[in-house]
């Protein structure tokens, strides 16, 4: 079965097909399926809201399951920043080294006791007959003093579980521990019933 991920992050694609592709689950971007998708506004106040409103957004507008996550690290010392806004910490949406940099400037000089964060992923699955799945998952580290490693993307570099960061974990390690790894763990003892509930409402031959 096809699923589309409300998407344009190759690498987040390749992260949710290596986890679903156990239930017959075959994960496309809309590029990849030759939909177009608006880009739609991320209004939420939590992972969760705006994890739907991309996930409604591709599945009303392709008229396939869509798949959307949405993501970000939650930093102590900054009372829970940059949470929603992981991705325009510095401003421009998507610019990583820009937010490495400015997370590395604001945790100058703070001590490692103190350096504790989180990433945290909601996932949402939204079906054409309007059935929908929102699961979260988390992962507890520590920011790092520097980059390290070239794997992995976001603040990857500098999210440290115990003495490597996530940028030097290989694909299946980082599978095994990551927050969105977590959250896929429990869409995938979710969905099996959710496709053996009416299928004909949810076949696809995109």
């Amino acid at each position: 079965m096809d699923f589309i991920i409300a998407t344009h992050n190759l690498k987040k694609r390749d992260e949710l097909q290596r986890i679903l592709a156990p239930l017959g689950i075959n994960v496309f971007t809309a590029d990849e399926k030759g939909v177009e998708l608006t880009d739609a506004e991320e209004t939420g106040t939590t992972f969760e809201e705006n994890a739907y409103i991309k996930a409604e957004s591709g599945c009303r507008e392709s008229g396939m399951p869509c798949i959307a996550d949405d993501s970000g690290l939650m930093v102590d010392y900054l009372d829970g920043a940059p949470g929603v806004y992981s991705a325009r910490f510095a401003g421009k949406h998507g610019d990583d080294e820009a937010n490495n940099d400015k997370l590395l400037a604001l945790l100058e000089g703070v001590p490692d006791e103190k350096r504790t964060a989180r990433f945290k992923s909601a996932v949402c699955c939204v079906f054409p007959d309007g059935r929908q799945i929102t699961v979260s998952g988390v992962c507890e580290g520590k920011i790092g003093y520097e980059r390290l490693g070239d794997g992995g993307f976001g603040y990857d570099p500098l999210f440290m579980v115990g003495d490597r960061s996530f940028a030097q974990f290989s694909k299946e390690e980082k599978d095994a521990v990551s927050h969105r790894g977590n959250a896929l763990r429990e869409l995938v003892k979710i969905l099996p019933e959710m496709l053996r509930y009416n299928p004909k409402e949810i076949k696809n031959d995109r």
